[in-house]
């Protein structure tokens, strides 16, 4: 029964997701946003909405390792996992340049978050400063784009009630699919053994992914890489500001030590990794992606081996 529920919690996240992304879009549309602002904010911000649903609930029901490893994880997959399997269907082209500002946060805050980390503990004064940053970044990025004239290929727009009724509804099946995904996993976790912080690293980072990695092959297939790359910048961005900052307005979360180790230095890797792609090449292509996804493959090696 407990994996009954764990499967319907990952089919929840994902329709969700599909929901959520759509009427997102939709209105960001309506409001002639442009795509790579779309994947950097709506798509990026809405895709990471199980990541947000799954912290604050794991770290209500007394499971913090389980909230923290998730983010970290999280973060570590969209560039490891989704990023990679993008580069492998389609070059990615990613233009410096445009997201240069993006790129310094996403650093900016793994880097923030690590020194939070080490400390033990992410209070709620902390959680205040991330939640601030995530406030003044999503302001610099929809600043005076929202309003604009649409681009010339634009796609025509669902009605602006439609795209908001599809994403409540995919809120509401998101809300449903985190809670029986935290309680199922955690009873697998417990039941074999395995430390919360595994599973929140692996399983459950990778389970919140699927929105990001819905998203990521229907752009690369449909040639819209702006929107995969952006939703990527965007996701690790709000893991960080967004999900540990509310989650630790709501209660203050403590952190085991071993995130500080390996989990964090991993994921500063995967940014930096990220980074020089754009700024060295400009581009990711299948081999690159193929590095990225043999880097990940090992990373869950290490873990299942721990």
């Amino acid at each position: 029964m407990t994996y009954l529920l764990f499967l319907a919690g990952l089919v929840g996240l994902f329709f969700g997701g599909e929901f959520l992304i759509r009427g997102a879009v939709g209105v960001a549309r309506r409001l002639h946003v442009p795509p790579l602002v779309i994947g950097l904010t709506i798509v990026g911000f809405g895709t990471s909405t199980p990541e947000l649903l799954v912290s604050i609930q794991a770290a209500l029901s007394g499971a913090p390792s389980l909230a923290v490893g998730n983010v970290i994880g999280s973060n570590i997959a969209n560039i490891l996992l989704i990023l990679g399997i993008s580069a492998v269907i389609a070059v990615v082209p990613m233009r410096f340049g445009a997201m240069r500002r993006d790129f310094a946060v996403m650093i900016g805050a793994t880097l923030l978050l690590w020194v939070m980390i080490a400390g033990g503990v992410v209070s709620r004064a902390e959680g205040a400063i991330l939640t601030a940053g995530l406030a003044l970044y999503l302001w610099l990025s929809l600043r005076g784009t929202a309003g604009s004239a649409p681009p010339a290929d634009a796609e025509v727009a669902a009605p602006l009630w439609k795209s908001a009724l599809f994403a409540v509804a995919g809120l509401i099946i998101l809300m449903v699919g985190a809670r029986l995904l935290v309680v199922s996993a955690t009873e697998i976790a417990r039941a074999f053994g395995v430390s919360e912080a595994v599973i929140g690293l692996t399983i459950v980072a990778i389970g919140t992914s699927l929105p990001e990695l819905a998203t990521a092959i229907i752009a690369a297939m449909r040639r819209h890489p702006e929107i995969a790359v952006g939703n990527i910048l965007g996701s690790n961005v709000f893991n960080i500001l967004g999900i540990l900052g509310i989650t630790a307005l709501v209660t203050p979360i403590p952190v085991e030590p071993r995130f500080a180790g390996l989990d964090m230095a991993l994921a500063l890797a995967a940014a930096l990794a990220m980074l020089g792609f754009a700024v060295f090449g400009g581009r990711i292509g299948r081999i690159g992606g193929g590095v990225l996804l043999a880097g990940y493959a090992g990373y869950i090696g290490l873990m299942a081996a721990g």
